[in-house]
């Protein structure tokens, strides 16, 4: 499969954006999939998951209460809602797949086989 992932770009503290992860393929409901994110210098980090169903999601703790995860499976899409944005929030953002046949995810980036792109969010103070 394949993953595209935008929506990034340049917003105030306190602003929102929302990415979008468009995969490839027929069998995008089967995939468990993960957003992470990296900030310069810093190693990648978990964001949030949602089951293939999106029947359930897990934050960060660092996140929860801001963002949101969804999904629309008939257009192979899984979007990010990121609401009192920060500059803490600063990086590049990912998302991940996997292809699983129960509810499962998973905060590990290991767990995840195929990754899109990154698409950059800046949040300027």
């Amino acid at each position: 499969v394949q993953l595209q992932a935008s929506g990034g770009g340049l917003v105030q503290a306190g602003g929102s954006l929302r990415l979008s992860c468009a995969a490839s393929g027929r069998t995008f409901s089967t995939y468990a999939m993960g957003w992470f994110r990296q900030a310069p210098e810093k190693e990648r980090e978990f964001v949030g998951s949602i089951t293939r169903n999106g029947d359930r999601v897990d934050y960060a703790d660092s996140v929860k209460g801001r963002f949101t995860i969804s999904r629309d499976n008939a257009k192979n899409t899984v979007y990010l809602q990121m609401n009192s944005l920060g500059p803490e929030d600063t990086a590049v953002y990912y998302c991940a797949a996997r292809p699983v046949t129960t509810t499962i995810t998973s905060r590990q980036a290991s767990f995840y086989n195929y990754w899109g792109q990154g698409t950059q969010v800046t949040v300027s103070s």
